[in-house]
């Protein structure tokens, strides 16, 4: 027979959700991050070539 689970408590959704945001806002500074230093050409950790002529 179908039991119905207990509700979650809206303190435990705030708080996972809370998480998950935090996770993907510190991914998103990363990723932008990487992306300024690539622009300025000061990246030191992303290896990639500088001419288009590498790619064809």
């Amino acid at each position: 027979m179908a039991v119905p689970k207990k509700r979650t408590s809206k303190s435990k959704s705030k708080s996972r959700k809370s998480v998950w945001m935090n996770k993907a806002f510190s991914v998103s500074n990363k990723s932008l991050s990487l992306a300024k230093s690539l622009i300025t050409g000061k990246s030191t950790s992303f290896i990639y070539p500088k001419m288009l002529d590498d790619y064809t």
